[in-house]
């Protein structure tokens, strides 16, 4: 899928996302609660990076708990740029928020942060060498030592254990009121329009982009965590 096509569907989405979404939430919180246990150590005044954001989850969970930290916004889709900003201004972190509507490649230089979060979005990159060109990216705009906490999709969709595992994972979108037809939608796109890659082909993506060897911290069906500090 072209990213036009991808930053187009959300745009579509945006005003009914976290509505859609709300019955896989528990998946979303234990994650939530997971990444603020591997920043806990960062200062009180933190730079928190954000790419994909989203409707902005991840920030207003941190944000509610470390009133200092500051974030940086980065979302291509207009449309969740919006609902963001909304639920950024509705919690009262909005004045805490730099918002980047586009790609993180034509995000300006500014301060590096101590960290960042990338949920379900390098997944959306076909080409090895374009997702190791965007986890350095990221990496470009941390300090050293500075951490990523991301997911993706994955598998090793050759195996037997895929079909298992797939099956379990559209069985609980439809038991989450997802669509039948997005739900054959989603089965055609893991196959063909996003990335699905075994494990430790991400982990190696994600060290050549200029990161320590990453560890695996989150497994929710599908979709597998890392914790990667960027390398001295």
């Amino acid at each position: 899928m072209h990213a036009d096509d991808i930053k187009a569907l959300f745009d579509q989405q945006a005003a009914h996302y976290d509505t859609q979404w709300a019955k896989t939430s528990p998946i979303r919180d234990c994650l939530h609660l997971l990444v603020d246990a591997l920043f806990a150590e960062l200062p009180e005044d933190a730079r928190i990076l954000s790419v994909g954001a989203g409707t902005g989850a991840e920030l207003a969970f941190l944000a509610a708990r470390h009133p200092q930290w500051r974030f940086t916004v980065v979302e291509p889709s207009g449309g969740m740029v919006a609902v963001c900003r909304e639920r950024a201004a509705a919690e009262g972190f909005l004045a805490r928020c730099s918002f980047h509507e586009g790609y993180l490649d034509t995000l300006e230089a500014g301060e590096a942060h101590h960290a960042a979060t990338c949920f379900l979005v390098s997944q959306f990159l076909l080409e090895r060498d374009a997702r190791v060109a965007f986890f350095a990216g990221i990496a470009a705009r941390l300090l050293p030592g500075g951490i990523l906490a991301s997911t993706d999709l994955a598998a090793d969709i050759a195996s037997d254990d895929y079909e298992v595992m797939l099956r379990a994972w559209l069985a609980m979108m439809a038991s989450a009121e997802v669509t039948p037809d997005a739900v054959a939608r989603m089965r055609h796109a893991y196959a063909n329009d996003v990335g699905v890659l075994p494990t430790g082909d991400i982990a190696g993506i994600i060290e050549a982009a200029g990161f320590a060897p990453p560890l695996q911290f989150f497994q929710a069906g599908l979709i597998h965590g890392w914790r990667s500090q960027r390398a001295s």
